[in-house]
């Protein structure tokens, strides 16, 4: 069994067991979270698709830990014209582990 969820602009395919690294969700580590934007639920040949999210159904998951990802460098630079600017980026994140799929039934 698996689905599809949405959370912080992206969309994940999760299983029961799985570990996965999402934009930053406020929530304390070792806490337990709801995604609730289900997009798809599939359970052997029995697929349902949201329209667009699928009715009463839940993704649970467990907040893992947070953290930052690894740096990402921005270099511009105008050759012949006395220009460069340098700068970098690190995104947060959250590490959640998928503990169940409520609501997948029928």
């Amino acid at each position: 069994m698996y689905a599809v969820i949405e959370t912080g602009g992206k969309q994940y395919r999760v299983a029961v067991g799985d570990v996965l690294r999402v934009e930053k969700i406020a929530a304390d580590a070792g806490s337990t979270v709801s995604l609730d934007k289900v997009l798809m639920v599939a359970d052997g040949e029995n697929v349902r698709v949201g329209n667009p999210v699928v009715a009463g159904t839940a993704v649970n998951a467990t907040v893992r830990s947070h953290g930052r990802a690894d740096k990402v460098r921005i270099f511009k630079l105008r050759r012949r014209k006395h220009y460069r600017k340098q700068a970098g980026h690190r995104q947060s994140y959250t590490e959640l582990e998928i503990t169940g799929i409520s609501g997948a039934a029928g």
